[in-house]
């Protein structure tokens, strides 16, 4: 069954081979769907044509004569927005051999002038509507499919036409001017040298494995150099007329219009548009051959040490039907047992491997494989290989538990009946994805009851002897075919591996051992209170309710998502109580905080426990506060209130997890030495706060002298002050706000005045000027190198109207970085700029770009960024530019504030900062009101030659040879 297929989408960006696929659920008999009669057949079929599942009746599924597809659906989420998606029934495997890369080339192409919008200008007028190019406007490419993004602000006329006039444009008259196209493989090429890390390398070598002799095994999206470098246009031409074609075409809309005109405007866009060629061949994806046991071993600088045992067979290409999912949910019960199990030995004292997992699926409709994969420390192939062997044939020989069968069960029901309760008010975009991901997998576009409906007609009766067999083939089939991947040779090389695989099918294993029961021990934090002061702020919809005891709560009611609460609740000062010239133990806190669980219970535990309720914690220590963060639906939560508690006042604080964190971290070390994207994130805070050693990376000799004891006195002493702020947001009201306060965190002692921070921790400065950048090393390829450039700006602590108009200035820097370094001089694939302005450190903020590009091109890359700097300072931007950096930036603000997590970003801050609230209510007003005179001002005060900061990664390894001239066309 296709839906189970592996999806690496966007493959020629990273990449991570996961055969975890849970498959999509539905039941009953199929109503039919009435669908347009067309005249040429789709390449891929609405897949309810041909299932006994029915299709979402909410969604308007249609096909117009010249065979496009297409599925339009109403959805208010968020209100006045819509999300647009055209795929294209081609990808990197339709390509011949003197194509390798050219579907993904193609895509780029389609940016980049057609017959009626010229070459720069297609984004522009995007960018004028409000979208971004990169958050709004996007792509990507795949082994099967092609497809292009549009997320629209407004669902205006003008937005709407616009958007299937320049996505009508992209399939059928891109115009490939050759200029063009040599000016684009430069980028792409730069896209190739960003992408090729020790992750593609090993996904590169695991799909020679798995699919050896297929065309799958050659057909990375990224392709082949030297045809990106040298493919003449008529070579473009060929793929694009064969394969963008009206009849593997599906174009979906998401959205707040009315059904009847958006299908009328598509049919208007899109039916006329006639095939140019004939339809090019569907590829011969090769047959799964026989094989043996195998063994293959990657050796990799930086790479993650794993081991993986994968059986592959042909693949499952049934289509979607009741009978089908049942059988991939039945497997997929038994599958997610086995991987709890794994998680609980990775969770334990003294772990084998760092991670591990079961997974089932059919890739790219070339094979399926079923597999068991382990993340280990390196040194430790030995036990990690063992332990998932040993675990997987635990459960083939003995089966699964009722205890474990009804866990899942369980917590799968909880989630798809949460999801039948937020149906109405799902996210446009992700209902967009769904419809996208259904079209590409041959897979029905159910309705979440449809599918709650499936699972509990497959789970009726459902026993664990069933379970386990289905799920036994899953390790049957060729092989097994063994991966290794290591940062280090490893001794005796394949050899080695297949003893230790023999050696560990030699041990006996036994029946796992019953779990014993267990009680929610946090129902009682004292004697509940009631609240002192209630103030209304009403025309921002939020109430503020204070508690005797220190507990500010600022509760939101809203209606964007319905069965969703969102809550936060932080106190301390954080960070502010570190000193900042030495690193402590507490660099590897958040490692402890929330893994530790609570005193008395594990996270395993909370989650035997807690199964079936909807509940989260996510604790972390911050800049100047320590946070604790929640998502829970409204019958859960009290117990939500009552998880968040106890890992306040009652954590675990354990040695294991922290032992895990240390005990991985050289291996992490080397993976950031690995890449120059590597090394920024390693060095870059430290750097640019001019040495702070709380945003410093700890060395490995730093890590070994660290103890859990200082961990624990710091947490401990850290969040023992102070009032505790809550915020609340979502589907809740403020009397269920109270009373789950009331008795948890509000019955708590009083909590005392807020902690002073340590002389000199509250202030951080920006590195001064340099006219010869710092120099950094990476460990990998040499033709990879980042340049950057910085200033000093200001923070966003009192008056944010600076800081915000800094946000567009920043826009405008991205718009001329994207036209100058990507487009004009073709150097890098992706030119950034970045802007932060504190709201903890008085006048500490900076501005950045930086760009990946190959070291002889530094020179050029600054040459650029000064350029850029100049002209800001030196002429003003022009309206339409400003509008174009602006209007994003407008739109994507208007777009999050119809969002849950948006509100509670904005009121973490309302207890501690009294001006919270103007600041809210002025964020969009700041931004509309800045003037192209407000840009060039912050430019010449803060961009200037004097005030630059310069750093270099580069590498001492050799660098690839730098492409030759293209061919004259």
């Amino acid at each position: 069954m296709r839906s189970a297929r592996l999806l690496l989408l966007a493959a020629s960006s990273s990449l991570v081979l996961s055969l975890a696929a849970l498959p999509a659920v539905a039941v009953s008999q199929a109503q039919p769907v009435a669908v347009t009669q067309a005249t040429a057949q789709p390449s891929d079929p609405w897949a309810q044509a041909a299932s006994d599942i029915p299709a979402d009746a909410n969604v308007r599924f249609g096909v117009l004569p010249n065979g496009m597809q297409y599925a339009i659906l109403h959805n208010a989420t968020p209100a006045g927005q819509a999300s647009f998606r055209l795929r294209i029934d081609a990808g990197s495997l339709m390509e011949n051999e003197n194509q390798l890369g050219l579907a993904h080339f193609m895509e780029h192409m389609a940016f980049n002038g057609t017959t009626n919008i010229p070459e720069n200008e297609l984004l522009r007028i995007l960018e004028r509507l409000g979208l971004a190019f990169g958050a709004d406007t996007n792509a990507f490419t795949s082994f099967d499919q092609t497809a292009y993004m549009l997320e629209l602000p407004r669902t205006n006329d003008e937005t709407v036409d616009t958007a299937l006039r320049i996505m009508r444009e992209q399939v059928s008259e891109a115009l490939m001017a050759p200029d063009a196209v040599d000016a684009e493989r430069g980028v792409i090429e730069g896209e190739e040298r960003m992408r090729n890390t020790p992750q593609m390398r090993v996904i590169k070598t695991q799909l020679g494995l798995l699919a050896s002799g297929q065309r799958l095994a050659n057909r990375l999206p990224i392709g082949d150099l030297n045809i990106i470098r040298t493919a003449p246009r008529d070579r473009f031409v060929e793929f694009y007329n064969a394969y963008y074609r009206p009849n593997r075409a599906t174009f979906v809309a998401v959205g707040d219009f009315d059904v009847e005109a958006m299908e009328g405007k598509v049919r208007a866009a899109f039916e006329s548009w006639t095939p140019n060629a004939a339809d090019g061949p569907d590829p011969d994806l090769g047959q799964v051959a026989a094989r043996g046991p195998e063994t293959r071993i990657l050796v990799e600088p930086g790479i993650q040490s794993s081991v993986e045992i994968n059986w592959i067979r042909p693949p499952d290409l049934d289509p979607d039907t009741v009978a089908e999912r049942r059988e991939n949910m039945v497997r997929y019960l038994g599958l997610a047992v086995l991987t709890r199990r794994l998680g609980e030995l990775a969770r334990a004292d003294d772990p084998p491997f760092v991670s591990a997992n079961a997974a089932n699926a059919t890739v790219f409709d070339s094979l399926s494989a079923g597999s068991v994969k382990a993340s280990f420390n390196p040194g430790g192939l030995t036990r990690a290989l063992a332990t998932i062997e040993q675990e997987q044939r635990r459960l083939v020989q003995f089966g699964i538990t009722e205890a474990e069968l009804q866990r899942e069960i369980t917590d799968n029901r909880t989630r798809m009946q949460d999801a039948v309760t937020a149906a109405a008010t799902r996210s446009t975009p992700a209902l967009a994805n769904g419809l996208l991901g259904a079209a590409n997998d041959g897979n029905v576009f159910a309705s979440p009851a449809t599918s709650l409906d499936l699972f509990n007609a497959t789970v009726e009766g459902l026993t664990p002897d069933q379970v386990t067999a289905a799920v036994r083939p899953v390790f049957e089939g060729q092989g097994p075919l063994v991966m290794v991947t290591s940062p280090v040779a490893i001794e005796g090389g394949e050899t080695t591996v297949t003893a230790a695989l023999e050696a560990s099918r030699q041990v006996v294993v036994t029946a796992r051992a019953d779990e014993a029961a267990l009680d929610w021990p946090y129902t009682n934090f004292g004697t509940p209170t009631q609240p002192n002061a209630r103030t209304e702020i009403a025309d921002l919809g939020v109430t503020r309710v204070d508690f005797p005891n220190g507990v500010r709560l600022f509760v939101k009611p809203t209606d964007f998502r319905d069965n969703q609460i969102l809550v936060n609740v932080r106190t301390g000062i954080g960070e502010l109580a570190l000193p900042t010239d030495r690193v402590t133990a507490m660099s590897l806190a958040n490692s402890v905080i929330g893994p530790g669980g609570t005193s008395k219970l594990t996270v395993d535990q909370l989650t035997r426990v807690l199964s079936g309720k909807t509940y989260s914690v996510n604790a972390s220590l911050l800049t100047d506060a320590y946070s604790l963060n929640g998502a829970t639906r409204p019958e859960d939560l009290q117990l939500e209130m009552q998880v968040l508690t106890a890992y306040m006042v009652d954590p675990g604080l354990r040695a294991a997890p922290f032992e895990r964190a240390r005990s991985q971290f050289p291996a992490q070390l080397a993976q950031l030495r690995a890449t120059p994207g590597g090394v920024l994130g390693r060095d870059l805070g430290e750097l640019i706060s001019s040495g702070d050693q709380r945003d410093a990376t700890p060395t490995e000799e730093q890590i070994a002298a660290m103890s859990i004891e200082e961990i624990r006195a710091g947490v401990t002493e850290g969040r023992a002050h102070g009032p505790i702020d809550i915020v609340m947001v979502g589907d809740i009201t403020v009397d269920d706000a109270i009373a789950s306060v009331a008795n948890t965190f509000g019955a708590l002692p009083d909590r005392g005045a807020q902690s002073e921070p340590l002389p000199g921790s509250d202030v951080r400065h920006f590195p001064a000027p340099s006219t010869e950048p710092v120099q950094l090393k990476h460990e990998g390829p040499g033709e990879q190198a980042i340049g950057l450039i910085g200033w000093a700006t200001t923070d966003a602590i009192d008056d944010k109207l600076e800081s915000r108009q800094l946000t567009i200035l920043n826009a405008v820097i991205q718009l001329r970085l994207n036209e100058e370094v990507r487009e004009k001089l073709g150097i890098s694939y992706g030119p950034g700029s970045a802007a932060t302005s504190s709201s903890v450190f008085p006048d500490y903020g900076f501005q950045l770009m930086l760009a990946e590009t190959r070291p002889e091109n530094l020179p050029v890359l600054f040459t650029a960024f000064d350029s850029i700097a100049a002209s800001l300072r030196e002429v003003p931007i022009s309206e339409d530019e400003l509008l174009r950096a602006r209007a994003p930036l407008v739109e994507s603000l208007r777009r999050s504030q119809a969002d849950n997590g948006y509100w509670v970003s904005q009121l973490v801050a309302a207890g501690r900062k009294p001006g919270t609230f103007d600041e809210i209510r002025s964020n969009v007003s700041d931004l509309e009101s800045t003037t192209s005179a407000d840009i060039q001002r912050l430019a010449r005060q803060y961009l200037t030659a004097a005030r630059a900061w310069r750093l270099t990664i580069t590498s001492d390894n050799p660098a690839a040879p730098a492409a030759a001239a293209a061919p004259a066309q």
